[in-house]
């Protein structure tokens, strides 16, 4: 599915606020009332060709057309899982790629997760997105149109968008003011609070704390969730090169920060690697890790991606990781795979055929040179404590 797009000299209707788009009627000898009735056709009706505005005077629909366009993105890819998850690949007008998913639960809650970068410069080995490197920022309005464009389409279908994931394509602290912009659009313009958004960084350790700062003193709740995946320099390192400029050390100290200064929990997410980081030691370096700090756990299954030879952790495994957490007082949950049936990780849609044999491989020498300097560092072998998962109470 492909939607065509309008000359990119028009102004973007996503871009502009009341007054701004009053300002516009008004140099084309409209009211300023018909700001409402564009913006209800846009953001509740889910409508972007101004013909089919009816309430408008046909003289204004032909001016519209001439000055302005709703949006900056066209679909050129959609795919739809069987549980619901709807995968979706943007077209900007530059030609650039970027991905948006739309997640439906049972409980009523619609996520919608959103991209902050064209590509990635973090180069995490496990991420479809970090395998593609970087192309350019998105602009605050092609931020905020992901989430509004969503918004828009289950308003149209008397359903609403309930919270928004800044975990797509990019780093989100590294297009920070921009997110910021973003972040703050949809919750007033698309009224979700703030609760229900999320940030997601590899631990970028002075934007953590400038978003910390940001959020004591404006009063914000958004949440804080960071991308960590292994609880030692050495493996962290292997799968992530921002470790190497910010190591644990300095991250966790970060992440005592943010809460200090928040007040607010903070999350870790942590892809389970099979044989790489989902066995009892690694859940036992992660709770001593995470010892004293208000925080949880999300445990995600590894979405395996073309470039990267690790494989996903069976259901066994995942549960004995956290049934560890939780001996040690750590809050942590297995997250719901989503879209597991089609291209819904990260970057996958936009790059089906990243990764070689030869990069898998790289990567998973990578993964057990680690761990193995891991094991000489601690005194322990690999089998140690492995038949009693929870009966270790360090």
């Amino acid at each position: 599915m492909v939607q065509s797009a309008k000359a990119p000299g028009l102004v973007n209707i996503y871009a502009m606020d009341d007054q701004e788009l009053e300002a516009l009627l008004k140099s084309l000898g409209s009211q300023r009332f018909r700001a409402k009735q564009i913006r209800e056709w846009v953001y509740d009706r889910n409508t972007h060709d101004f013909d089919n505005m009816f309430n408008l005077p046909k003289k204004l629909r032909h001016q519209l057309q001439l000055a302005a366009r709703v949006g900056d993105m066209h679909v050129q890819d959609e795919q739809l899982s069987r549980d619901g998850t709807r995968k979706r690949l943007w077209r900007l007008n530059d030609g650039q790629l970027i991905e948006s998913v739309l997640m439906p639960y049972k409980d009523n809650r619609r996520t919608a997760c959103i991209s902050s970068q064209v590509g990635c410069a973090m180069g995490c080995s496990f991420c479809a997105t970090g395998q593609m490197g970087y192309k350019r920022q998105l602009t605050a309005t092609e931020i905020f149109e992901q989430a509004a464009r969503f918004s828009a389409e289950l308003r149209a279908e008397d359903q609403r968008l309930s919270n928004v994931v800044f975990m797509g394509m990019g780093e989100p602290f590294r297009n920070f003011d921009a997110v910021m912009s973003a972040a703050r659009r949809i919750r007033s313009e698309l009224g979700i609070g703030s609760r229900h958004i999320t940030f997601s960084t590899v631990g970028l350790v002075p934007e953590i704390r400038k978003f910390a700062d940001i959020c004591a003193e404006e009063g914000l709740e958004i949440k804080l969730a960071i991308s960590l995946h292994a609880a030692t320099d050495e493996a962290r390192g292997a799968m992530m090169p921002v470790n190497r400029k910010y190591p644990i050390e300095q991250l966790i100290d970060a992440c005592r920060y943010y809460v200090e200064r928040s007040g607010r929990r903070i999350s870790f997410e942590w892809a389970l690697i099979a044989g790489q980081n989902d066995g009892v030691e690694e859940a036992r370096e992660l709770a001593d890790l995470l010892r004293g700090l208000k925080a949880h756990v999300n445990l995600i299954p590894l979405n395996p991606t073309k470039g990267f030879g690790g494989e996903t952790t069976g259901a066994a495994n995942a549960q004995r990781f956290v049934q560890v957490l939780n001996k040690a007082g750590l809050s942590a949950t297995v997250r719901v795979r989503r879209g597991i049936d089609i291209d819904a990780g990260c970057g996958q849609l936009a790059d089906k055929n990243a990764g070689t044999d030869d990069a898998k491989e790289r990567t998973k020498q990578l993964l057990r040179d680690a761990k193995e300097r891991t094991q000489q560092r601690t005194g322990r072998t690999p089998g140690e404590g492995a038949e009693s998962p929870v009966a270790h109470t360090e």
